[in-house]
């Protein structure tokens, strides 16, 4: 029964690709590493890549940034096991070699056909394969079931929507199920809707969150020093991150409002995917803003009035340097981004009403009142200038994410003693 799904699904993966080619042509449009490394989407690698190693697939740039420690702490436990990271695009593909630039392979993973599926492992020959949050490839995990390679989801997390569209093909679903080796969910939720898909309870751990175990090393707070000395000068900063279309101009018309009121209030604009910075450029522009560009290096004046951020992995940065973070993707329809970044600053938190893709830690941060919930202008605006004027609610609510974030970090130690089953026999 396996033969005839599998069968199917590759006939529709086949059919699908003129669009896909399609979708990479009009993304390239505004961000030109779309067009790189086709070759490698099909599993034609120009370089070699050292066999017998770990393939860990974090999908963008978020399961990227929850990888790094992962990578940190496995090439410090096993640093003669080689790490190939592999990602779908280019952001992912980008952060991972600005971290990893010389003691790692990064690559594209092939699309799910059987033909680049089979080059790819043939070439690679890992020992494990780990693919962080949700990743249910059919061809890869029934490659490496065939093949008798563990196959581990890490900081697994199955969202309501993804889970009602997993159910639609439920028996198939199953069948994938049954080939996986293990999986590490983020929280019990996420492990409930693994096993109603069809996992067993030998096959599931819930390992916690590891977005929480963020690392906020020496070299990044000397950064987050020197800008603060050189960049901000005393001026109080608020930050609107991982923002998405529709977005920008409800977050510009707040920063118009608050200027009024707080005239030397600078704002860092942060759009989430780099082919939108060129238009979020434009939006600031129109709505006339006295506005610079982060990858052009230059300082802030008195008279600047918005940065946009054109960089990619220096969220954590920024961070640093702000009084006040609202964390994107939550005014749309989009299910929030990580507030977690923003926590371990110890700064007030605000998002807007949806934050499905990040539901237990909000829940959490609710609770424990170190999250602020804005529904349109009007309420952050308010929100905002209730912190501004208030430094020690500021650190009150700083205190409470923080502490939030501290209270669940561990999954990175949980998920390494899981790990050990399968790495270390060959140590």
């Amino acid at each position: 029964m396996f033969t005839i799904y599998i069968t199917i699904y590759n006939i529709i993966m086949y059919i699908a690709q003129p669009i896909i080619w399609i979708r990479l042509l009009w993304r390239s449009r505004r961000s030109p590493s779309y067009r790189k490394c086709w070759l490698e989407r099909y599993g034609f690698y120009r370089k070699s890549i050292q066999s017998d190693g770990i393939i860990l697939h974090a999908v963008s740039l978020g399961e990227t940034l929850a990888a790094i420690p992962l990578i940190r702490a496995l090439q410090q436990r096993y640093p003669k096991i080689t790490i190939t990271l592999t990602a779908m695009t280019p952001t992912g593909i980008e952060l991972a070699r600005s971290k990893f630039s010389h003691n790692m392979r990064c690559g594209y993973l092939p699309y799910d056909l059987p033909g680049a599926m089979k080059r790819f492992i043939n070439q690679v020959k890992p020992r494990l394969v780990i693919a962080m949050e949700t990743e249910l490839w059919p061809n890869l995990i029934n490659i490496l079931y065939q093949r008798e390679i563990p196959f581990i989801i890490a900081n697994a997390r199955l969202s309501c929507r993804s889970f009602t569209g997993y159910k639609r093909f439920s028996y198939f679903i199953s069948l994938i199920m049954k080939r996986i080796t293990l999986i590490a969910a983020q929280n019990k939720e996420d492990a409930s809707r693994f096993l109603k898909l069809g996992l067993k309870k030998n096959q599931l751990f819930i390992t916690g969150n590891l977005k929480c175990d963020i690392e906020m090393n020496q070299d990044l707070l000397n950064k987050i020093s020197f800008l603060k000395k050189t960049w901000i000068k005393k001026r109080q900063v608020w930050i609107a991150s991982s923002t998405h279309a529709g977005e920008e101009i409800l977050l510009l018309q707040a920063h118009k409002r608050l200027l009024k009121r707080f005239p030397d209030l600078l704002m860092i604009l942060a759009p989430r995917h780099p082919e939108r910075f060129v238009n979020v450029k434009n939006i600031t522009e129109q709505a006339g803003f006295s506005y610079i560009m982060r990858s052009n290096g230059v300082a802030p004046s008195k008279e600047t009035q918005v940065i946009i951020n054109d960089t990619i992995g220096e969220l954590m940065l920024l961070y640093g340097v702000s009084d006040i973070a609202f964390v994107g993707g939550s005014l749309v329809k989009h299910g929030g981004h990580n507030p977690l970044e923003p926590a371990a600053h110890s700064i007030p938190l605000i998002m807007g009403p949806y934050t499905f893709n990040f539901n237990d830690i909000c829940v959490k941060l609710c609770k424990s009142n170190g999250l602020i919930t804005v529904t349109d202008t009007e309420s952050l605006v308010k929100a905002i200038a209730m912190l501004l004027v208030n430094q020690q609610c500021r650190v009150n609510y700083g205190h409470r994410a923080i502490k939030v974030l501290r209270h669940n970090q561990g999954a990175l130690k949980q998920l390494l003693g899981l790990l050990d089953n399968y790495l270390l026999v060959q140590k």
